[in-house]
């Protein structure tokens, strides 16, 4: 299918001239919504978006192929989304899904460390400057609409610190524990000790310091550790935002991984991206952003949890959550825009431009959210209602510390 013929029958909402090599123009959508010009300066780039939209439209935009003369790229990427509905399926018989897996998905260590350093050990200086300043790199939970980035990052910490009823003195492992912010909270709010593991070079020396700067460091102690290869058996397991990374032919071995690392009477909490059914991570994204990364269905993770012999005690689906953690982190991305086009070039801006907008959108087209899911091995593990959650989220916000 042409470049022409593909986008008039993809992009029927929205009010887009696209201007083409040659001189031609198209006028695409309905109409409605905020008037966008674009220019594709080159036949060879027409070429390779209508070969491959899913790569061929970001790799453009990031290396001057695509260039908006008229509107923001959030408004050409709103109008990307709002018309993913009408892009043709591709249909991959289940030999294609399964050698995919493979070859993309399979995270062995080497793989896993190189993949967690293509995005993580980027410069901890772009980080701090739109994320907050816990720098947690993960969902947030929106317990008001008022919340800020900041106030909203901590009410996720506390959510989970309260799912996982963390009694003073126990020992709790965080799994890909980031800039050790989870960990130093735990350590902090709850009287626990936590190990924190990571496969990033750069997130570990920043978890250290700040577990130190705070006097945590006998509680809070972060090491450069593949999950795979912990030991130790713990009252408490955590994981935020580090599952996506696991590929699916390791799901199996991730959960009898937290079966053999969680002590008889322990809980486990892991928070991950889903998806509503089973598919394929975008081509760009996992070309630029997460190499080897997946976020799965739940119908792709609970046959191997049961198979781990753990038990789902809570399960709860964030939805927008996400889309509003991204909406804070792109404006703080642009305030700043300058800056790190001094620390990288204009090329990274416009790939992470690119990939803050295509994941914001996604959360809002309802394609992805966020789900927390509750392990035990024993039935009476955790309270069999709810209410201890909020009441631990209260007594938390309220600043009522449990010391060890």
């Amino acid at each position: 299918m042409g470049l022409q013929a593909m986008l008039e029958r993809i992009v029927r909402s929205g009010n887009l001239t696209l201007k083409l090599p040659g001189g031609r123009e198209l006028r695409l959508g309905d109409g409605t919504g905020p008037e966008l010009v674009a220019r594709i300066t080159s036949a060879a780039w027409a070429a390779r978006i209508a070969a491959k939209p899913g790569l061929g439209v970001g790799e453009a935009y990031m290396d001057g192929g695509l260039v908006l003369e008229q509107g923001q790229i959030a408004e050409f990427i709103d109008l990307i989304g709002a018309n993913a509905k009408n892009k043709p399926r591709n249909k991959r018989n289940r030999l294609q899904l399964w050698l995919r897996e493979r070859k993309v998905e399979a995270n062995a260590r080497r793989q896993a460390r190189a993949n967690v350093a293509h995005h993580y050990d980027l410069s901890n200086d772009l980080y701090r400057r739109f994320l907050d300043a816990d720098m947690q790199y993960s969902c947030a939970y929106f317990a008001r609409p008022d919340m800020t980035l900041e106030e909203a990052q901590l009410a996720k910490k506390r959510h989970i610190a309260a799912k996982l009823a963390i009694e003073p003195g126990m020992r709790v492992l965080d799994i890909g524990c980031g800039w050790g912010g989870m960990a130093v909270t735990l350590a902090e709010e709850t009287g626990a000790e936590v190990d924190g593991v990571t496969l990033s070079t750069e997130q570990l020396s920043v978890a250290k310091a700040r577990a130190e700067a705070r006097g945590l460091s006998s509680r809070a102690r972060f090491s450069l550790t593949d999950y795979r290869d912990v030991t130790d058996t713990y009252d408490r397991i955590v994981s935020v935002g580090m599952f996506e990374h696991v590929g699916r032919p390791n799901y199996q071995a991730y959960f009898d991984g937290v079966a053999r690392l969680l002590k008889d009477d322990g809980v486990a909490l892991i928070h991950a991206i889903g998806r509503p059914e089973t598919g394929v991570t975008n081509a760009w994204v996992a070309k630029y952003i997460f190499p080897g990364g997946y976020s799965p269905a739940l119908s792709e993770i609970m046959p191997a949890i049961e198979r781990a012999g753990l038990m789902v005690t809570d399960l709860e689906i964030l939805r927008l959550h996400y889309a509003e953690t991204l909406k804070h982190w792109r404006a703080r991305f642009a305030a700043v825009r300058p800056e790190i086009a001094e620390l990288y070039d204009e090329r990274f801006c416009r790939m992470w431009e690119f990939y803050l907008g295509i994941a914001e959108q996604s959360f809002r087209a309802r394609r992805q959210f966020v789900w927390q899911v509750q392990l035990a091995k024993r039935v009476d593990a955790v309270p069999i209602t709810r209410d201890y959650i909020h009441e631990t989220e209260m007594a938390l916000a309220r600043g009522v510390k449990r010391v060890a």
